[in-house]
């Protein structure tokens, strides 16, 4: 694969949200829980973990949010007009975002290392030799 030269775009389906996402991802994630299915329409989503100050938006963004297993909050940021999700963070700590990157210009950038709740996992989806995995998040029984 060829190098990733930063900054990079982004922008939702209807192009009123944007970003410049000025540094690599901390990780790349796929997540497989059923909350991610249902967010997808897919077998999984793909989240890159990012330092917030590495990322700039524009454009109005709506939120939603719900609890999670790991009893945090996982707020939601998302286009008003087409519905894209943008990013999930967590409300008590905004330093870092995820980012739902497959609305990334390069998309040479995604390639996950890690994938989060396999044990929900489709199971005609074959996970790729070499990642690391995990039965559901990481630090949750």
């Amino acid at each position: 694969m060829s190098e990733v030269n930063y900054p990079i775009t982004g922008a939702c389906q209807c192009g009123a949200v944007s970003y410049i996402l000025k540094a690599a991802p901390l990780k790349m994630i796929a997540c497989h829980c059923t909350e991610c299915q249902k967010l997808s329409t897919s077998a999984f989503s793909i989240t890159a973990l990012v330092p917030a100050d590495s990322i700039e938006f524009t454009g109005e963004m709506k939120e939603w949010s719900r609890g999670s297993d790991s009893g945090n909050e996982n707020a939601a940021k998302f286009c008003p007009h087409c519905g894209n999700r943008i990013y999930h963070y967590n409300p008590a700590d905004p330093s870092t975002l995820k980012l739902k990157i497959a609305s990334i210009s390069d998309t040479r950038v995604i390639q996950p290392t890690m994938h989060t709740w396999v044990s929900q996992k489709q199971a005609w989806f074959d996970i790729p030799p070499g990642v690391t995995v995990f039965e559901k998040q990481p630090g949750v029984v």
